[in-house]
């Protein structure tokens, strides 16, 4: 048996029911949280936000009735609002957005009954270990800085899973699991469809947000909500490992 099969069967038939509960809520013109899949997603590019304004935005489109699987490198990082901020405890600074290369691995991403799950990956590139704890904060922005709007409504969190504190050495990953909910299962009069080509993420307790460029399709309207959030765990994702 896997290392998954033992570590994760109790939770992956929660993640069954879930997935049921999220097809036939959609089917009626709302989303729930869900769990990630397990069937990988083949694309191995990866969006990365880093330290400078992109001189051009990602140019890939998603197709019409699912969340965009192919991504392109963007390095931006700005100012935004502040979020809420968790403390771990465990003695050791929050990690500063300033000192995480955030990325989407499509690699690792996978689809199951109208979602598609993207791990958000947190690099600490500074020469000193940090902590996070908690949700990232993310939402779907129409530029990558803090004059950008946001599109839609922000990410949910999913509380199926424990906050869990992750000290971060310096080169060191941390990883939180983005469930995008597919925008065609809205109506359009209800989901108000757009392209949406960046993501604003919001490190556990960070107050500065970092920017990365992903092609998603979207829905404008707040009431059609589409992102639910995973907390932090520590490594880099895995397809089908949740959380």
């Amino acid at each position: 048996m896997s290392r998954f099969s033992r570590a994760y069967a109790p939770r992956v038939g929660w993640l069954a029911g879930a997935v049921v509960a999220t097809s036939l809520v959609a089917a009626c013109g709302t989303a729930g949280p869900s769990q990630p899949g397990k069937t990988p997603v083949p694309a191995a590019s990866e969006s990365r936000a880093g330290t400078q304004p992109p001189a051009t935005s990602p140019s890939s489109d998603a197709a019409p009735t699912s969340p965009a699987l192919a991504a392109s490198p963007s390095t931006s990082r700005g100012p935004a609002s502040p979020s809420p901020a968790n403390s771990g405890g465990a003695g050791l600074a929050a990690c500063r957005t300033a000192s995480l290369l955030i990325t989407v691995d499509d690699s690792q991403a996978g689809g199951a009954a109208g979602s598609t799950y993207y791990p958000l990956n947190f690099t600490n590139t500074s020469a000193a270990p940090c902590e996070l704890y908690g949700y990232p904060g993310v939402s779907f922005v129409a530029a990558p800085a803090s004059t950008g709007s946001q599109i839609g409504a922000a990410a949910r969190r999913n509380g199926a899973f424990a906050k869990v504190t992750v000290r971060l050495a310096p080169g060191g990953t941390a990883h939180a699991w983005l469930q995008v909910t597919v925008a065609g299962n809205y109506p359009a009069s209800t989901c108000q469809p757009v392209t949406a080509r960046w993501l604003r993420v919001y490190p556990p307790g960070g107050t500065v947000a970092g920017y990365v460029g992903h092609t998603f399709n979207a829905c404008s309207a707040t009431s059609a909500a589409l992102l639910s959030v995973l907390p932090v765990r520590a490594g880099e994702a895995h397809a089908g490992i949740t959380p």
